[in-house]
């Protein structure tokens, strides 16, 4: 078994793009920038795992704004690495900014998305606790 990498606490492990219809800006992108899409099952509906050009290489997410995505706004979200997305939601609201969602559970790691005081939105993502077998290379964390 493979474990996927842990970004180190305070560097950017992900970034994904959540809007209202997921599939028209997937279009949007595939015409613009080139990149492919293969469906991402939700359960009720697809996000998209977003892939460079002939390549089975993901670099980022196109997802609904439904679901646990509810209440986010259009927007391109980065995802900092954080020792503890709890505590961190609780010095983001000490220190003036707004937790829009979580912090929750999200696979195996816990996270939050927040708006700062300037109104820039970003989440906090905690590094995984690890089951005794690690994870699959596949599996998301």
């Amino acid at each position: 078994m493979s474990t996927p990498p842990i970004p180190a606490v305070g560097t950017i492990a992900w970034f994904d793009l959540t809007v209202p219809d997921a599939v028209a800006i997937r279009n949007f992108y595939q015409q613009v920038v080139g990149w492919d899409a293969a469906p991402h099952n939700m359960g009720a509906y697809d996000d998209f795992d977003i892939k460079l050009p002939d390549s089975d290489t993901v670099v980022t997410g196109i997802c609904h704004a439904r679901d646990s995505n509810a209440n986010l706004p259009p927007v391109w979200l980065i995802y900092i690495t954080v020792a503890d997305a709890y505590a961190a939601a609780e010095q983001c609201i000490a220190l003036g900014g707004t937790v829009l969602d979580g912090p929750r559970k999200m696979g195996y790691s816990d996270f939050c998305v927040i708006k700062d005081p300037a109104g820039a939105i970003c989440a906090l993502i905690t590094p995984p606790d690890l089951p005794e077998d690690g994870l699959e290379a596949t599996d998301d964390w």
